[in-house]
């Protein structure tokens, strides 16, 4: 398999490369700022907003595959007219898609959320998250499109940084949001495996346990040993952030579909 990840300076995509690298694949890994330089990763320079370059890349390339990873938190353009530039050049070679989605665009309820419950965003982030659904459902009906959640694992991740900073003072986590994490490597293999394969459509692949991010800046203190008398918490209620509050993926079914076993965040912080 050619394996073309749009995306790998990105800590999943990094992480989809070395994984498919081992598994002795070719792969062809973007980037648009940030240079990739991991070991067997053939790394290409792709705006993606750009059309014809991505159509370009992708027929120079010709991928049997392509993981789409690419995002940028304030950027409409490269959120979600990036993930449409990128299904519409797959599609046009023929490549099977795998697309990368968030429980962002949801807007937050106790009750966890199926596979394909219509997206309800409540902020920017999550509207663009939900037009790039639509866009690549629209473009490539056998598109598999990953909705997860916060993305663990070492000290690369942003949310794991994140908690460290809150330990130290730097930051405050939201003792109100709740969210399901779950481990990068667990999610790169459910990502390969998913474009080795068939499914179509909507797919939630998130850990199988939901904490509030302050509860999960306890785990992490837990994973480093670090006394957490010091971590700053908040609520996003008073903070006058507008954003989804508790967001819980029901991932049931990607559990039975997946060879991979999506580990909970308690396992994964074990210290």
């Amino acid at each position: 398999m050619t394996l073309l990840v749009v995306g790998a300076s990105g800590y999943l995509g990094a992480e989809v490369c070395r994984r498919a690298v081992a598994a002795g694949e070719r792969v062809v890994g973007t980037y648009h700022a940030n240079p990739v330089e991991l070991a067997g990763v053939e790394a290409r320079r792709v705006d993606v907003t750009d059309r014809a370059a991505v159509r370009a890349l992708v027929a120079a390339v010709r991928p049997t595959a392509v993981v789409s990873t690419p995002y940028r938190y304030d950027d409409w353009t490269v959120t979600a007219d990036g993930a449409a530039n990128v299904a519409y050049a797959a599609a046009e070679a023929g490549a099977r898609l795998v697309h990368l989605s968030s429980d962002a665009l949801h807007g937050g309820r106790p009750e966890p959320y199926a596979d394909d419950e219509v997206p309800t965003p409540v902020f920017a982030y999550g509207a663009a998250k939900a037009a790039a659904e639509t866009a690549v459902r629209a473009v490539d009906p056998q598109a598999a499109l990953v909705r997860t959640s916060l993305i663990v694992g070492d000290e690369r991740s942003k949310q794991i940084r994140l908690c460290l900073d809150a330990l130290a003072g730097r930051a405050s986590l939201f003792t109100d949001e709740a969210r399901c994490p779950i481990d990068v490597s667990d999610l790169a293999a459910a990502v390969l495996e998913l474009a080795e394969g068939d499914h179509a459509g909507l797919l939630n692949v998130a850990g199988p346990e939901a904490v509030s991010r302050a509860e999960l800046g306890l785990l992490v203190a837990r994973r480093y040993g670090i006394d957490p008398a010091g971590l700053r918490t908040a609520t996003s209620a008073a903070s006058g952030l507008v954003r989804p509050i508790e967001v819980r993926l029901d991932s049931s079914r990607a559990a039975g579909l997946l060879r991979v076993r999506l580990r909970g965040i308690t396992e994964l912080l074990a210290p």
